[in-house]
């Protein structure tokens, strides 16, 4: 059902006055859709009034994809057809993959041009067509809340993502149909959130853990301006991790040989949800049914997961301590502590940062929902619409960004922390003389040597002056745009002559493989829109059948003749056959037959229900 747009009274309500922007929270287990409508942040719930959105994609043999709690359903059965996390994967090549999971996933992964890519009975997909796929939804999904297309998205990325995740994460939303307005650090959009909602001011530190990533930033709030002074994190440690601790626990204890694909997937959901019962429960029974028949049924308490899992947590701690020393502030400056993300409900670490930060954590706002609200603020700002409050956002780069000098040392331009955007500028010089051109070697991370920071680009300047090593003058300008993406420039200073290069990270998506993508999609619009019809057509049978059914139990003997009975069943019949099919023509006629055999007995229906509500009564009691 369309949202209409109300506006204040006095205000116009002009179509064009207000542009419709959105905000994603893409997140590893779940993602979803918000906005803003009269001042106030809201999420987008789907049609089934579901607000969370999971990120699986199922690809069947027949082409068809499934996409949220469709293809969750299907994990276990499916799991090398059903992908999971690929929030993780995003601009990740193979071995970041394989170092990272250890081969505890059941896909067969493919090292592609680009980034890992994984084989399906689709063909192989990248991580970013997964992730674009759950865009989509979240894209058409709120294209049908509010009644047409969106202007806008501002996407929230995890404060730790480099450049190549933060493209990847672009690339995606570019394939999805989407306009990005910006990529917003997760703990950023989760401060916007709580500090609009609660006139906030002071320093606060934001704790993010996800599924399948961790985030802390710090940040300050005064008078309408959210600095962020530090972040840090891991983008490999989040509520996944603690689902593989169960479920080797639970192989362990079963005295397991090595499983199959299908039992592993099935070991893990169950690992998950056992996590999640011991949120409010001391003690959850691990119960899985292998494929050979054997039962896994064992019983976890809250002790033995906290013992398990003390490792993980700890690990989210020294960055929180790296944070405060960063943004050079101590514990006791810390005027709150926002919670953020699903993991974040566990008790073990909602104590372990109560005891960290010397206080409470504050939880007023749903740590599911929090990202999305706030980005869907920052969209709203972004689309040009004006709101109630005059805010003003500075974030900051996560990781430094440098050259390769020699000795294969690198050196920083653009420290970590710095404000975005930012334009940082350094003269390097020749090495021999004579040097008519020079290679330039784009890198980011911390450490100080090329093989331990990750390579973002390549790219030549030449027309040097053939000056003696030393004399000649090239200076290197960094740019990195709010969405935290670069661009490096050089010239050298005598002549004049440039070189520049729009970074493409190393493990980014060329422009081919998005023009690709994109005339993929464009070839396949029709099937998507014929699904799409499909699936509507399914879900209006569905709900007709259902309602028809109660109704029959309840009065049919009271008001239906047997031969009006018998039609109405014959024509339950014929639904239910066509809703077996995949003709979208044949279960409309079905559906539109049914509900013209049923008009009579809704009428009656209601008129028994009118009698009924009046009986015994008087005008003048009515």
């Amino acid at each position: 059902m369309a949202l209409l747009q109300i506006s204040e009274p006095g205000q116009s309500t002009a179509p064009h006055q207000h542009r419709r922007a959105i905000g994603i929270d893409l997140g590893t287990t779940h993602s979803l859709v918000a906005t803003v409508r009269n001042s106030i942040a809201t999420v987008l719930p789907d049609e089934h009034g579901r607000n969370l959105l999971p990120s699986v994609v199922r690809y069947g043999t027949d082409g068809v994809r499934a996409v949220g709690a469709e293809a969750q359903s299907q994990q276990a059965e499916d799991p090398r057809n059903t992908l999971v996390s690929v929030k993780r994967f995003m601009g990740r090549g193979l071995s970041d993959v394989v170092q990272t999971h250890q081969g505890d996933l059941p896909y067969d992964f493919v090292d592609g041009p680009g980034m890992v890519q994984i084989r399906t009975a689709a063909g192989v997909k990248s991580p970013v067509e997964v992730s674009a796929e759950i865009l989509r939804v979240l894209r058409l999904r709120a294209e049908a809340s509010l009644g047409g297309d969106i202007t806008g998205a501002v996407i929230t990325v995890p404060a730790y993502f480099d450049d190549a995740q933060r493209q990847a994460t672009k690339d995606a939303a570019q394939l999805a149909g989407l306009n990005v307005l910006r990529l917003l650090n997760e703990p950023t959009a989760a401060a916007i959130a709580y500090g609009l909602d609660n006139a906030a001011e002071g320093v606060y530190a934001v704790y993010d853990l996800g599924g399948g990533t961790f985030d802390i930033s710090i940040l300050r709030l005064s008078k309408g301006v959210f600095e962020v002074l530090a972040t840090g994190g891991d983008s490999a440690l989040g509520g996944d991790d603690f689902d593989r601790r169960i479920a080797c626990w639970a192989l362990e204890n079963a005295q397991l040989t090595p499983l199959g694909a299908r039992d592993l997937r099935a070991m893990q959901v169950e690992a998950r949800e056992v996590k999640e019962a011991l949120s409010s429960r001391d003690r959850a029974r691990f119960h899985v049914r292998l494929v050979n028949g054997d039962a896994v049924d064992l019983t976890l308490d809250t002790e033995t997961l906290e013992a398990l899992s003390a490792n993980l947590v700890a690990k989210t701690l020294k960055p929180c301590r790296q944070a405060l020393r960063d943004a050079g502030v101590d514990i006791a400056d810390i005027r709150g502590v926002v919670l953020v993300g699903g993991s974040t409900r566990m008790p073990m670490v909602r104590r372990a940062v109560a005891e960290f930060f010397g206080q409470t954590p504050l939880t007023n706002l749903d740590p599911d929902q929090v990202v999305a609200l706030g980005a869907a603020r920052q969209a709203h700002l972004l689309a040009g619409n004006r709101g109630g409050d005059d805010w003003l956002l500075l974030d900051v780069i996560p990781l430094s960004l440098g050259i390769e000098t020699m000795g294969s040392l690198v050196e920083k331009i653009v420290p970590r922390n710095a404000t975005l955007p930012i334009a940082r500028a350094q003269e390097f010089t020749t090495f021999k003389d004579g040097q008519t051109a020079m290679r330039i070697h784009v890198l980011q991370g911390e450490r100080e040597r090329v093989d331990d920071c990750r390579s973002l680009a390549h790219f030549e300047l030449r027309g040097i002056p053939p000056l003696p090593a030393g004399a000649a003058r090239i200076k290197v300008t960094f740019e990195v745009d709010a969405d935290g993406l670069l661009a490096v420039t050089a010239s050298e200073q005598s002549t004049g002559v440039t070189a520049q290069v729009a970074v493409k990270p190393s493990y980014g998506l060329s422009d081919d493989d998005i023009a690709r993508m994109l005339r993929d999609s464009f070839d396949h619009a029709r099937d998507d829109l014929d699904a799409r019809a499909l699936a509507e057509a399914q879900v209006d049978a569905d709900r007709l059948l259902d309602a028809v059914r109660a109704a029959l139990a309840a009065d049919a003997e009271a008001l239906l003749n047997v031969d009006e009975r018998a039609v109405i069943g014959s024509r339950i019949d014929a639904l239910v056959t066509a809703r077996t099919g995949n003709d979208r023509s044949a279960i409309r006629q079905a559906t539109d037959a049914l509900s013209t055999a049923t008009d009579d007995f809704a009428a009656r229906r209601m008129d028994a229900s009118i009698r009924n509500a009046l009986a015994g009564r008087t005008i003048a009691s009515l």
